[in-house]
C-alpha cells in the first residue's frame, strides 16, 4: 500500500472506525485520506507524500474545519458547527502538540531579539515571521503568531 507510517495509521484507524460504526470518525478519516491522495497526484508527477507532508495536509484540513466552525456559529448553525468541531478534534489527534499562548509569546520575543527587528517596528514583521515559520509550522495557527508579532512590534 504505502511506506508512510502516518498514512497507514490513518487507514488502520478508518478501518477500525468502520468496524465500530463510528460514522463521524470514518467520514473524517476518509476525507483526510482523500485530501492526501489529491496532494499526491497534484502537480506534474504523482508521488508519495512523506509523513511531514501528510501532517501539513492534515493541518490545512483542520484549519478549514476551525474556520467553518466560526462561520457556522456566526450564522447560527450550531448543529453544523458541532459537526465541523468534531471533525477538527479528530484531525487534531494526528497533528503535533499545539503551542500554548505563552510559548508563542516567548518564541516571538526571541525571534525579535535574534533578528533585530525591534528597531524596525511594523516593517520588521516579515523578517520576524520568516525566522518563526520553521519553529511554529504545524504547531500554531499562523494568524495567531502573526497577531502576536504585530502586537510586540507595535504594529
Amino acid at each position: 500500500m504505502s511506506n508512510s507510517g502516518m498514512k497507514q495509521r490513518l487507514h488502520d484507524d478508518m478501518t477500525a472506525a468502520l468496524k465500530a460504526r463510528d460514522e463521524i470518525r470514518k467520514s473524517t478519516l476518509r476525507m483526510a485520506l482523500t485530501a492526501i491522495t489529491k496532494a499526491e497526484v497534484a502537480g506534474k508527477e504523482a508521488r508519495e507524500l512523506s509523513d511531514a507532508e501528510i501532517v501539513d495536509v492534515l493541518g490545512s484540513e483542520a484549519k478549514k474545519r476551525r474556520e467553518s466552525v466560526v462561520a457556522y456559529r456566526e450564522a447560527g448553525r450550531a448543529e453544523l458547527a458541532d459537526k465541523e468541531q468534531a471533525e477538527a478534534d479528530i484531525l487534531a489527534e494526528y497533528l503535533p502538540e499545539q503551542l500554548t499562548e505563552d510559548e508563542i509569546k516567548t518564541l516571538v520575543t526571541e525571534a525579535i531579539a535574534a533578528t533585530g527587528a525591534a528597531d524596525l517596528g511594523p516593517r520588521g514583521i516579515g523578517k520576524v515571521m520568516g525566522a518563526l515559520q520553521p519553529k511554529v509550522k504545524g504547531k500554531a495557527d499562523g494568524s495567531v503568531v502573526s497577531a502576536e508579532v504585530k502586537r510586540q512590534l507595535g504594529a
